[in-house]
């Protein structure tokens, strides 16, 4: 089978991200399957998993955005800074509501985290988890990250919980932010859930649960839940060609700015989306100095 696409589907718990991955696989009878970012196994919510040409499309995403609700206990100090570690410390101290308000302001805009010894980050080609379940523990340069906003959903002061609502770019780790928010205040966070709603322009409300994707393979209605390859790319204006430009283009030569019907200013640089009628054929992008749109990515 021939599937060139996205389908979104909303991550269970206990689980990881490669098993998703494997059950769309096995279950389309497809090889090149592929995830736009990795989910804890305690996480759920939003992994979209690429299939087929999209899986070479992940570095041309310009939409790398994130947004999870995560839940925080105050107070508490584990080994892997969520509610699955070891619990190394207790905290005596009492965060007030207005307290944590201030905190959470201090981590919005750029700021740098450093990767937890439990991630998948790979120092010396060996990932820290595994490292870490060695019990070592290593030095880790610290990464920039941007953090757009976050909201205090819910806090109870006598539990000592929040809720919080977090937008922030790719490679923001949620239990690092929890964990210095919380030595912030004096105490520690210990991240205790985390439900992904966005990644990369694909939100919650297009998910498929793993038993809601099942079903439709069972039902024949494998084109009802599958996302178009060129919606990776809505953010980019499109163009349409004629039938003998798609085949020049389609055998990567580019075509004459002055050939194609389109009333764009032309800038150097510049990506479009390219279609033949309703046919996604991939990207061209303006190259002034040949007064052509170049092939930047075939995708059909």
């Amino acid at each position: 089978m021939s599937v060139d696409g996205i389908i979104v589907i909303d991550k269970p718990k206990d689980i990881t991200s490669f098993k998703v991955v494997s059950i769309v696989r096995r279950s389309l009878g497809i090889k090149k399957v592929g995830h736009m970012g990795t989910l804890d196994p305690m996480a759920t919510g939003v992994l979209p998993v690429m299939l087929g040409k999209a899986t070479k499309t992940l570095d041309l995403i310009v939409n790398h955005k994130k947004k999870y609700k995560a839940s925080v206990k105050f107070g508490l100090e584990t080994d892997t800074q969520d509610i699955t570690g070891k619990i190394v410390k207790y905290y005596d101290k009492k965060i007030k509501c207005d307290e944590l308000e201030q905190a959470v302001g201090r981590f919005t805009g750029e700021i740098y985290q450093i990767p937890p010894m439990y991630s998948a980050v790979k120092r010396g080609g060996v990932k820290l988890y595994e490292l870490a379940r060695r019990g070592e523990c290593v030095e880790r340069d610290k990464r920039k990250v941007f953090v757009d906003s976050i909201d205090i959903i819910d806090f109870d002061e006598q539990k000592q919980e929040a809720t919080i609502l977090v937008n922030c770019s790719r490679g923001t780790y949620i239990r690092s932010l929890c964990a210095d928010i919380g030595e912030a205040l004096g105490s520690a966070g210990t991240m205790t859930g985390l439900r992904r709603l966005e990644s990369n322009g694909f939100s919650i409300d297009m998910s498929l649960t793993v038993e809601k994707f099942l079903d439709y393979i069972k039902l024949g209605r494998i084109d009802d839940m599958i996302v178009p390859l060129e919606s990776l790319f809505d953010d980019l204006k499109d163009i349409y060609i004629t039938h003998s430009q798609a085949v020049r283009f389609g055998n990567g030569v580019g075509l004459l700015l002055d050939r194609l019907k389109s009333s764009q200013k032309w800038i150097n640089g510049d990506r479009y989306r390219v279609f033949e009628g309703s046919k996604f054929l991939g990207l061209g992008a303006v190259d002034i100095y040949k007064e052509e749109l170049s092939v930047f990515k075939l995708l059909s």
